[in-house]
């Protein structure tokens, strides 16, 4: 474990600090209570036209107390670790709790199900890079960016490093803690002139500096997809097939982990709601969650609520196998949680994916796009239109023509449509994925979706 920062405590005395407040809270009424503690440090620096704009250097803490009495339960935060504080803040927290409304399925984590293996997931490195580092970094990313043949002008580009501890313990016998580093590079440039300028961008962010791309890898990508876009045409409205670039594709697998998220189950606002053990996908697509894979976004070994996680195969042959549940949500469906939670220091455990993916297909992304006559590739979309109760999918698009196999023609003000569940039945993958951010898919193409262009 790196050096803890300034200010920030130790990972027993988090733990040591969590049992006195839950022992507190437990002779003060409380039935049961958890604690979340969470430290957190960083620093970015920013850039433009080769001068520095920003150079900032943060450092929180903040806890969490939930208690509950009865079906009862109430969550109190604070920054204030004074002892006088934290007295004041037990005090409330179970008077709030008395009188909160019942909740027939708030609890603590079945203790049966708790993590008690510690997994290295290998999730911090360990380093911390100074301001000037970062401001070299974001340099280099901007001019290489500027050196692209196009490019007009920037506007800006930025390096971040972070480390964040958390620590949850719980009155059921769970206590855990664990340490995450990130290191982020981005630039955004515009390309052309006048009034026929466009603007891109590229990012990228792990939690190992080592395997960070290289600041100009990321300056010249930015450039390069902002080049790309320049000159682009408007295309009649029509019925096309639609490839979505990994750029973008993940944000399907996004829509679908909004619709089997166990709170729009239970309220029945999912257009899923009635699918689980049914085919939604083509035969052959697989969807995987794994909170195991080392230095992953979203890896973790224990959930939320201290529950031990596990892979999953969400769709399996195209099968919908599971919905996305934490300890509250599982119980109001009659199942059992499958280690989703998840907990901020502000109410009660949510739910969240963790490293979400679809596995790749067989074929290449040239052999997916090879037989289209006409169609959309897809690079940006813009805009929110995703209805989860109903399925269908409306969103502003920006991407390049497809003719007779091959990419040609940028194309931007155009809106794509259709509906979820269609979309998924005619769903092909590529084999191009790659694990760049907390959801990941391969290009993916889909049939028949509604082109609204001039």
């Amino acid at each position: 474990m790196a050096n803890a920062a300034p200010g920030a405590l130790l990972q027993s005395e988090k733990i040591s600090l969590a049992e006195k407040l839950i022992k507190d809270a437990l002779s003060q009424g409380a039935e049961a209570a958890d604690v979340l503690i969470y430290d957190s440090q960083s620093l970015s620096s920013s850039v433009r036209l080769g001068k520095l704009e920003s150079s900032d250097r943060s450092e929180s803490r903040d806890l969490g107390l939930r208690v509950l009495v009865g079906p009862r339960q109430a969550s109190v935060s604070s920054t204030d670790f004074s002892a006088q504080a934290l007295d004041t803040l037990v005090e409330r927290a179970v008077a709030m709790a008395r009188l909160a409304p019942e909740d027939p399925y708030c609890g603590l984590a079945d203790p049966a199900l708790l993590a008690t293996n510690i997994l290295d997931l290998d999730l911090a490195d360990g380093s911390e890079p100074d301001a000037e580092t970062l401001v070299e970094e974001a340099l280099k990313a901007e001019q290489a960016a500027l050196d692209v043949k196009g490019v007009a002008n920037s506007l800006g580009a930025g390096a971040g490093w972070g480390r964040a501890e958390v620590a949850y313990v719980a009155s059921n016998g769970f206590s855990g803690c664990s340490a995450s580093t990130s290191h982020g590079i981005s630039c955004a440039v515009l390309a052309g002139e006048g009034t026929a300028m466009e603007r891109d961008s590229d990012s990228h962010s792990v939690r190992h500096l080592e395997d960070r791309d290289a600041a100009e890898i990321i300056g010249r990508s930015a450039g390069e997809r902002a080049v790309a876009k320049l000159g682009p045409r408007k295309v009649a409205s029509q019925s096309v097939p639609v490839i979505f670039s990994p750029r973008v594709s993940m944000t399907l697998l996004g829509a679908l982990a909004g619709a089997i998220h166990g709170s729009a189950i239970a309220r029945g606002t999912s257009f899923l709601r009635h699918e689980l053990g049914n085919e939604i996908f083509s035969s052959g697509i697989c969807v995987i969650d794994d909170p195991h894979i080392k230095r992953g976004r979203g890896s973790r070994y224990f959930d939320g609520e201290g529950v031990a996680t596990r892979k999953w195969q969400i769709v399996e042959e195209g099968r919908l196998t599971t919905w996305l549940l934490n300890t509250p949500t599982a119980r109001q469906l009659g199942l059992v949680t499958t280690g989703h939670g998840s907990h901020g220091t502000g109410g009660p455990p949510g739910i969240s994916s963790t490293n979400l993916y679809m596995a790749p297909g067989k074929v290449s992304p040239e052999d997916l796009i090879g037989d289209i006559a006409d169609g959309f590739y897809v690079t940006g979309l813009i805009g929110q239109g995703t209805n989860l109760i109903t399925g269908d999918y409306s969103r502003g698009a920006n991407g390049f023509w497809i003719e007779k196999g091959q990419i040609t023609y940028p194309v931007s003000e155009i809106t794509i449509a259709g509906n979820l569940k269609d979309m998924f039945t005619t769903m092909s993958v590529a084999d191009d994925l790659t694990f760049r951010y907390g959801t990941n898919a391969p290009t993916l193409r889909v049939e028949g979706m509604t082109i609204a262009g001039s």
